[in-house]
């Protein structure tokens, strides 16, 4: 179904946050304008995937997907929405490993029985999703006061950025061929001989070109989003934890669901699973540090102290994905495993008091 009608909601929904419409109209109206974005993004991503390989590939296409999550952090904090920001970052971990992974593991499990992936590419982000869980648990064990928490949070952000600095160059350097080449050896296998032949739809620079004026409109469309959400959740009746760990973390990052799901279902599961854990990597070591670093040089108390009931979620989350994609294989069920703790984690917020 072609969905790029949908793509009039862009201006729909700045003239109506510009306007202060209805705080839910232009919830949705953001949040529906995201939909043809997403497959736009989907489509570019597969064809520079098709050159670049899933390591490239998936990484461009989580880059992209992280971009509104750093629009709407910088956005958030403009605005003091602190709580909120780091309840979408807890909420974000939480969605994409739980909830976008699982629909992953659902999708290509229903097509193909049992489904295998590169064990090195997931051996790394997995690794890599423990020393950034560490990292925002070290704030919540020495916590003495608001100026201290925003000192060791800046520390502990500087080294996670030099850790995710070092990982890209183990991932497209150093260790290049190792990272994704076994992944595209089983692909082409699957595919045969047409996977050699068949041509993408977009050229890469078209697709580049695409992918970027993509961004863009993604930054235009959060921007709108992150004005209302604080407005809509009140009128929904939700708390600002529960709309930033589930409402505005899943809108945020639909593009990156709706694609890591379309890759799946092709059995390109290293893709799809790189998506995820690239962007939840990414997440941890790049997004969340650079924001307690532009809001300290905003003036704001932006830091890595997350709640209790957030901080329980992000290390369930990380804990149970590790677990179930340790043997290299998935099925269907282990998706719907994935989906059920993130509905379990959801029932948990809702009910949880505000901070």
């Amino acid at each position: 179904m072609n969905l790029n009608w949908l793509l009039a909601l862009i201006p729909a929904s700045v003239a109506l946050n510009w306007a202060h419409a209805d705080p839910i109209l232009v919830f949705l109206c953001s949040a529906l304008s995201i939909v043809p974005l997403a497959g736009l993004m989907e489509k570019a991503t597969d064809a520079l995937s098709d050159y670049l390989g899933p390591t490239y590939g998936g990484l461009l296409n989580a880059t992209m997907g992280n971009a509104p999550e750093l629009i709407i952090g910088v956005s958030a904090l403009r605005n003091g929405l602190i709580d909120i920001l780091k309840a979408s970052i807890a909420g974000s971990i939480m969605g994409t490993l739980l909830f976008g992974m699982g629909l992953s593991l659902l999708a290509g499990g229903l097509r193909k029985p049992r489904q295998s992936f590169d064990s090195e590419m997931v051996s790394v982000n997995g690794a890599l999703l423990m020393l950034g869980t560490f990292g925002l648990v070290i704030p919540a064990v020495f916590k003495f006061g608001a100026k201290p928490d925003q000192e060791i949070s800046l520390e502990i952000s500087i080294v996670l950025f030099v850790v995710y600095l070092a990982s890209m160059v183990f991932t497209l350097i150093t260790h290049r061929p190792a990272v994704g080449a076994l992944a595209v050896k089983a692909e082409l296998q699957e595919k045969g001989d047409a996977a050699k032949t068949e041509k993408p739809a977009w050229n890469p620079k078209t697709a580049f070109w695409i992918l970027g004026g993509v961004a863009v409109l993604l930054a235009v469309v959060s921007d709108a989003l992150t004005d209302s959400i604080d407005d809509a959740a009140d009128a929904i009746g939700l708390t600002p934890v529960f709309a930033g760990v589930f409402l505005l973390s899943i809108v945020g990052n639909v593009a990156q669901f709706m694609n890591s799901t379309s890759f799946a279902y092709r059995n390109q599961m290293t893709l799809a699973l790189s998506v995820n854990l690239g962007a939840t990597t990414q997440l941890v070591l790049l997004v969340a540090p650079v924001l307690v670093i532009a809001g300290n040089l905003m003036g704001m108390s932006m830091d890595l102290l997350f709640t209790q009931f957030e901080l329980v979620g992000i290390i369930l989350s990380v804990t149970v994905a590790r677990n179930l994609l340790s043997d290299h294989t998935s099925t269907w069920l282990e998706g719907v495993m994935l989906i059920g703790v993130y509905m379990m984690l959801g029932i948990g917020f809702f009910y949880a008091p505000s901070p």
